[in-house]
């Protein structure tokens, strides 16, 4: 079973509902980064979404 790699931003915001999920870790930072950027104001690199946010499922 191929694994996916997953943002949950309700997990940390209990006003923002946006969820990624690919099986292409890659792409899953690459989206996690727009969406912090755009919507939240934050600027994250790919190591602290790696291992403060995403997730493997």
């Amino acid at each position: 079973m191929t694994k996916a790699h997953k943002l949950d931003c309700e997990s940390v915001s209990d006003t923002c509902r946006f969820i990624i999920q690919s099986e292409n870790q890659e792409e899953a930072v690459e989206l996690a980064q727009k969406h912090m950027k755009e919507v939240h104001g934050t600027e994250l690199t790919a190591e602290e979404l790696q291992s403060d946010h995403l997730q493997v499922v």
